[in-house]
């Protein structure tokens, strides 16, 4: 007990006196060494300000596919732009499609997925970003409507001529595509959701009634409208590879690796490792011919299925494609879940770029080293020009 320790012989009447002991507490131990002040102002709390912050971990949705040693900063920055444009691409495509091409301010509020821009956020802050694009006006109703600007309806137009001069190349990436495919025969949806991507017009399942001898749309039982490929075409059965081949054999030979397993006591030189190799990687299987019957795991059908997508991203305007767009045409393409495996395999060709649930293939050989396509098709140009366009503030236009 507290005193014990202090026995009541040894203090003296003048300790007894003092303040300290004046108003005993239950515990006198503890009372006679208490103090009058208070210290409630101390800080006994580390701030939040300055408290380390605990760093999250990874995930596939944050890690990137390259390691630093092998990133190419050229390639993730196009990923950067994509997002960065996001609003102005999907907006311009909805917009185009509606009536008068015009929407009520308060209802493109609440179509954030159609429009590109986040749940929660205005509409306004993201429209002002692009004012030589859109702009907003009160209509006789008194309502905020939103609208592309005199300027970008005339932007509109001389992109409408483009695509009607490059109909005919358009017309045959389909029939290529369809040639590739399981069946020769792909749902029109799939086509229309990845037009952006191959720079086919929005109208295009219109168009192709004017070429019966091309296709030939089924409407299957449950509604969907699937196209068909009508007559198969030898000259279009020649993929991007075999051209290759034809003027530079080396460096198509090159393109891909298929590695056989060896011991090291064959102790080979580099060229004779080089040799060995291309009797694995040789010959390469023609995206144009039956992949289904290949066995799925041999190596023939791993050669179809990289010369596959080899071939898809030929296709493409910008010589690449998102996972989106691949598992998209995964069914029709015959290509299994191990893609992204199968392409980081194959460093020499393709670049894998973003994160790793969300990424992106690049055809390396496709552009230069700065980064920038080797030839540019005259849609890339034109959406190259209304990006510059897009970040321009009103005034600055000349």
């Amino acid at each position: 007990m507290a005193w014990r320790l202090f026995p009541s012989e040894s203090l003296s009447s003048k300790t007894l006196a003092s303040p300290l002991l004046q108003n005993p507490s239950p515990n006198p131990f503890f009372s006679l060494f208490s103090s009058d002040f208070s210290t409630s102002f101390l800080v006994t709390k580390t701030p939040k300000k300055h408290k380390k912050k605990r760093e999250k971990p990874e995930s596939p949705r944050t890690r990137l596919v390259q390691h630093p040693s092998t990133l190419i900063p050229q390639f993730e920055s196009l990923l950067e732009r994509d997002s960065y444009f996001r609003f102005l691409t999907k907006s311009k495509q909805f917009l185009s499609q509606q009536p008068e091409r015009i929407l009520r301010l308060d209802d493109a509020g609440k179509l954030h997925q159609e429009l590109g821009f986040p749940r929660g956020r205005k509409i306004h802050r993201f429209l002002q970003r692009h004012p030589l694009i859109f702009q907003t006006y009160r209509h006789t109703d008194n309502k905020l409507w939103v609208g592309f600007t005199d300027f970008m309806e005339e932007l509109l137009e001389e992109e409408n001529e483009i695509m009607d001069s490059v109909e005919s190349d358009r017309v045959n990436k389909v029939r290529k595509l369809l040639m590739m495919s399981k069946n020769k025969r792909i749902p029109l949806s799939k086509i229309h959701h990845c037009r952006l991507l191959l720079g086919i017009p929005d109208d295009f399942r219109d168009r192709v009634a004017k070429y019966p001898d091309y296709f030939r749309i089924v409407v299957e039982s449950d509604g969907k409208r699937v196209l068909e490929l009508v007559n198969w075409d030898p000259s279009l059965a020649v993929s991007q590879l075999e051209k290759e081949f034809m003027v530079n054999e080396e460096k198509a030979k090159r393109v891909f690796k298929f590695p056989i397993k060896h011991g090291k006591d064959l102790d080979l030189e580099v060229e004779d490792t080089r040799r060995l190799n291309l009797l694995n990687t040789l010959p390469l299987v023609s995206p144009y011919s039956d992949g289904e019957r290949l066995e799925l795991w041999s190596l023939e059908a791993e050669k179809y299925r990289v010369g596959i997508l080899h071939e898809f991203l030929s296709l493409t305007l910008e010589k690449r494609a998102s996972i989106h767009h691949i598992v998209e045409f995964k069914e029709e393409l015959c290509l299994t879940k191990h893609t992204y495996d199968m392409l980081k395999k194959q460093p020499r060709t393709f670049y894998l770029a973003g994160t790793e649930m969300n990424w992106a293939v690049f055809l390396k050989d496709a552009y230069d080293e700065n980064g920038s396509l080797i030839d540019k098709d005259s849609q890339v140009v034109f959406n190259e020009k209304l990006y510059k366009y897009a970040q321009m503030k009103e005034g600055e236009l000349h």
